[in-house]
């Protein structure tokens, strides 16, 4: 791990002077997994992130399927609210909520109803997610770092599934950052 973080502070830094960029501090555990999390969230760098993927959907677009065997876009925010709060609870040493392991079970308790409180959920979490990275010490988070990358990861991706749905559906604005 320490390799990892030696190597991306050196290029961060390569990066810089090749930009004609102030050099930025040495990068830490804390400000890569803060950064990572935050670009899947709401900061939006290299791609889209999860809040602006869903922001402005009504329930009736967030309820759309390309076919029957797809998920909507509400399913995967729940899927996402879900495996993150699962998540952080564990991380903030509370006991999650009960769960009998099968996945599919994260995705299909979304109803037309519940979409402004999935998408309130999935914003709140996503909060809560970047102040536990922000006040956990150094030993946590490199018991936790796997876990945190692995979210961030999984968060990315079903965005990038969010997107292709809306695009499918005609409900993206391509200036919003993905044509």
């Amino acid at each position: 791990m320490k390799r990892y973080l030696l190597l991306f502070c050196l290029l961060s830094g390569l990066t810089a002077a090749a930009q004609n960029q102030p050099a930025q501090p040495p990068a830490t555990l804390k400000s890569i997994l803060l950064a990572q999390f935050e670009q899947t969230w709401n900061k939006q760098d290299w791609f889209v992130p999860v809040s602006q993927a869903v922001d402005g959907l009504t329930a009736a677009q967030a309820m759309w399927k390309p076919s029957d065997s797809s998920h909507s876009v509400g399913q995967l925010a729940y899927h996402l609210w879900f495996w993150n709060q699962q998540s952080l609870d564990q991380f903030n040493g509370k006991k999650p909520a009960p769960f009998d392991g099968n996945n599919t079970e994260t995705f299909n308790n979304f109803t037309p109803d519940s979409w402004a409180a999935t998408v309130k959920q999935l914003n709140q979490v996503m909060q809560d997610w970047v102040t536990a990275i922000q006040q956990a010490d150094e030993k946590k988070l490199q018991a936790w770092y796997s876990t945190i990358a692995h979210m961030s990861i999984h968060n990315a991706y079903h965005t990038g599934q969010i997107l292709y749905i809306r695009k499918l559906a005609g409900n993206w604005d391509a200036s919003k950052g993905v044509k």
